[in-house]
């Protein structure tokens, strides 16, 4: 694997579960997501990033976990981040083949052309609105919400759509300029079972 780009937090992690995580990957020559030593790092800073991702992407919401996930790859591919959309594309595409029976190349056509992808037209608005979100969230008016209270979305739905767009820029953002590298798409697929089962707080 290619180095990051700050080995002084690549090379010290402190005492956590993302540093066991590190730690047995490496003894066991096996690719593994370099976001791990941004996590292991600061570990009393991001145990609440964990925490708030989990409640944010896992737990019960108004939209499926699958749905939440595959709005995080498609933000991730409006920010050209390779890590962020290749693992969400796999995450999401584990999870939407449980919640629907659909194969990846459906969560492929959504990131590469929402309109032409096999979307409902109820999630084309949604993902008309993220980005709106993503590329001028500063000039979103309530006129804006009306398409989706239109397609059946409330509040809360809303909420989600944009907090999960807004925590995908500062991620792709805190990824791409530490120099986490994508993995394999073998690892990548590895990584989407692993998640599906643990989500994102490590114990």
């Amino acid at each position: 694997m290619e180095p990051m780009f700050l080995p002084g937090v690549e090379n010290f992690p402190r005492p956590c579960p993302y540093t066991d995580l590190i730690r047995a990957m490496q003894a066991k020559g096996s690719e593994y997501m370099q976001i791990w030593h941004l996590f292991a790092f600061k570990p009393e800073m991001t145990v609440h990033l964990a925490r708030f991702s989990q409640a944010l992407l896992r737990d019960p919401a108004p939209l499926s976990p699958g749905l939440r996930e595959l709005i995080a790859a498609y933000t991730s591919a409006l920010n050209r981040c390779e890590f962020c959309t290749k693992a969400h594309v796999a995450f999401a595409a584990v999870l939407l083949e449980r919640e629907r029976g659909v194969s990846d190349k459906f969560v492929e056509s959504v990131i590469c052309d929402p309109e032409r992808s096999g979307l409902t037209e109820q999630e084309k608005t949604l993902f008309r609105f993220v980005e709106k979100v993503h590329r001028r969230a500063q000039q979103i008016t309530p006129a804006d919400m009306q398409p989706m209270y239109g397609a059946g979305y409330d509040d809360e739905a809303i909420f989600y759509v944009i907090t999960i767009c807004a925590l995908f820029n500062f991620y792709n953002r805190w990824v791409g300029a530490s120099g986490v590298h994508p993995l394999s798409d073998e690892a990548h697929r590895q990584a989407g079972e692993r998640s599906a089962e643990v989500g994102y707080i490590r114990k």
